[in-house]
C-alpha cells in the first residue's frame, strides 16, 4: 500500500505542477473541440440526465456534456489532482449544475448515474478493465459508457506516426527522463487501452468505435447489458 500511496501522490504533483500547459493542450490542440464533442454524443444522454466524467482534468470536456444534459441535468467531474481540479471550477463557476470532486475514478465518489465518460484515463490506471466494470455497473442496464483514449496506430502510415507517439508518453508519463522502463511506458499504455476498451464491448450490448488523430485515438461506446 505505501509504495502505491507514493505512486499516487508522485502523479498528482505532476499533473498538478503541469496543469495550466494540459489546460492549454486540452482546449487548444487542432481538432481537440471535435473530438470532445463527438466523445461527449456518443453518451447518448437526454435533457435531464446526470453524467460523471471520471479523470476530468482541467473541465475541458464539462461544458460540452453540460449542453447535452441542459440546465435540468447534472454534470460531475472527479479527479485527484488539486491544482487540476481548481481550474476545472475556475473555468466552470458559470454553471450551477457542474460540480468538480476531489476523487479516485476507481473508487467514485457517486452511485447512480446515466452515463460515465472517460478521456486519456484508463491507460494510467493499474486495472483497466476492473475500473471499467465499476463504471459499468454505476450506470447499470442501458446507462452509457464512453472511452477516449490513446495508443499506438494500426494504420498503413503507422511508424512515424508511433515514433512520436512513442516519445510523447514518455515524456507525459511521471516521473520524466527515466531512460530505463521495466515495461516501456507506449508498450504499457497500449495494454491498458486494450484492456479497458475489450472489457467495455464485453459489458454492451450496442457498441460504437471509432479512430482519431491518424489512428492514434480510440473512441469506443457501450450501451451496457
Amino acid at each position: 500500500m505505501a509504495g502505491n500511496r507514493t505512486g499516487s501522490e508522485s502523479a498528482q504533483a505532476f499533473y498538478g505542477r503541469w496543469a495550466r500547459l494540459y489546460d492549454l493542450l486540452a482546449r487548444r490542440t487542432p481538432g481537440i473541440s471535435a473530438l470532445r464533442a463527438r466523445a461527449a454524443a456518443a453518451c447518448r444522454l437526454e435533457p435531464g440526465d446526470t453524467v460523471v466524467e471520471m479523470g476530468c482534468g482541467t473541465g475541458a470536456n464539462l461544458p460540452y456534456l453540460r449542453e447535452r444534459v441542459g440546465p435540468e441535468g447534472t454534470v460531475i467531474g472527479v479527479d485527484f489532482t488539486g491544482p487540476v481540479l481548481e481550474r476545472a471550477r475556475d473555468l466552470t463557476a458559470e454553471y450551477d449544475n457542474v460540480h468538480v470532486v476531489r476523487g479516485d475514478a476507481t473508487r467514485p465518489p457517486v452511485d447512480d448515474a446515466d452515463a460515465v465518460l472517460a478521456t486519456f484515463v484508463v491507460g494510467m490506471l493499474a486495472d483497466p478493465a476492473g475500473a471499467v466494470d465499476d463504471w459499468c455497473d454505476l450506470v447499470g442496464p442501458g446507462g452509457h459508457v464512453v472511452l477516449v483514449n490513446a495508443a499506438r496506430s494500426e494504420a498503413w502510415y503507422a511508424p512515424p506516426v508511433n515514433a512520436l507517439f512513442r516519445a510523447v508518453t514518455v515524456l507525459s508519463t511521471p516521473p520524466t527522463l527515466k531512460f530505463r522502463y521495466d515495461t516501456e511506458p507506449h508498450r504499457r499504455l497500449d495494454e491498458r487501452v486494450a484492456a479497458g476498451h475489450g472489457r467495455l464491448r464485453g459489458r454492451s450490448r450496442a457498441v460504437a468505435h471509432e479512430t482519431h488523430a491518424l489512428g492514434v485515438v480510440r473512441l469506443t461506446g457501450g450501451e451496457i447489458e
